[in-house]
């Protein structure tokens, strides 16, 4: 789990690429104090795996799911990305739950000034704004902000200078690819509303929707 709080910058130092795979190599510095075989950085939102690691630098593999889903296959050597490493048990909680798995990429459509803050217009696929409520959180390339207003096929943030100058976000362009992550909250909830067929503990198939029998069952 992350706080879609950036840590730092990280450079790509390479990328090995397969058929429907490849593997980064990322240089670091602030993460890397404490960074270890098996631990999760999340790489431009992407939660990915420590798979080798050397004194300043360290490799992951990226799968074809991942690749498909993110702006990770943009990458080269050169590159600069967010990193963050999982929050641990006892971190702050700065910004919102972020899990790391992308939903989708958007298109930054415009990028304009607004006295000390950026505001940012992404473009996006139904299936990701479905979930994106005014004042609610999303997560661009691991980044947690908050939505400030929304059209029918576009959403805006408004970035503070520190996070603008601290994160990619000063790379960015009109027609970049960024990726997305929803507020969790939101696709839990429609999950357990929606879903035509939900099961007790005892396998007994009740209608879809919240009652009170079902939220006293579960413990609430």
């Amino acid at each position: 789990m992350f706080t879609g709080i950036i840590e730092e910058i990280g450079i790509i130092t390479s990328v090995v690429k397969g058929q429907r795979s490849s593997q980064l190599w990322v240089q670091g510095a602030v993460i890397m104090n404490d960074l270890k075989l098996g631990d999760s950085v999340a790489v431009n939102g992407v939660c990915l795996t420590v798979s080798q690691l050397t004194r300043n630098k360290w490799m992951a593999d990226v799968m074809s799911e991942t690749l498909n889903r993110s702006n990770l296959g943009d990458l080269k050597g050169g590159s600069t990305v967010n990193l963050e490493r999982a929050m641990p048990a006892n971190g702050r909680f700065g910004g919102h739950m972020v899990a790391g798995h992308i939903d989708g990429t958007g298109d930054v459509l415009q990028i304009t000034k607004d006295e000390n803050a950026v505001i940012f217009e992404i473009g996006v696929p139904q299936k990701i704004r479905r979930y994106i409520i005014e004042k609610g959180s999303i997560a661009i390339d691991g980044i947690s902000l908050t939505v400030i207003g929304m059209t029918a096929d576009s959403f805006k943030v408004s970035v503070i200078p520190h996070t603008v100058k601290h994160t990619i976000l000063n790379t960015k362009k009109a027609g970049d690819l960024v990726n997305l992550e929803n507020d969790l909250v939101g696709k839990y909830i429609e999950r357990l509303v929606l879903n035509p067929l939900l099961k007790t503990e005892r396998n007994q198939e009740m209608p879809a929707g919240l009652t009170i029998d079902f939220l006293t069952e579960a413990g609430f």
